[in-house]
């Protein structure tokens, strides 16, 4: 399965209804280190079944980058039932974002 689009629209059902948890990646097109984590989010997106994996637009959804505190990209979280669990500033490997899980 690839990310899912995440939008303010559908993040109460993607996000905080979610049964499993959901590594979210705040990101944007022209950010450089969002561009260099994408292919490894998308990665985790596809191998693990047992997780949900969104990305959200910072400049497209402003409401809720602001609603959580996202100062700089890409900043990824990990929410299970509703609450962050894990958050981390800025690129990181493969193995570090897995370790947030």
């Amino acid at each position: 399965m690839s990310a899912l689009h995440i939008t303010k629209d559908n993040f109460q059902a993607v996000v905080l209804d979610s049964t499993k948890p959901v590594l979210v990646d705040f990101w944007a097109p022209w950010c450089g280190p969002c561009r260099a984590v994408g292919p490894v989010v998308e990665e985790i997106a596809a191998e693990r079944s047992d997780i949900k994996v969104g990305k959200i637009n910072v400049d497209q959804e402003q409401e809720l980058a602001a609603q959580f505190r996202v100062m700089s990209i890409p900043t990824l979280m990990v929410m299970k039932n509703g609450k962050i669990v894990g958050r981390a500033v800025g690129a990181r490997s493969k193995q570090q974002i897995l370790a947030m899980l």
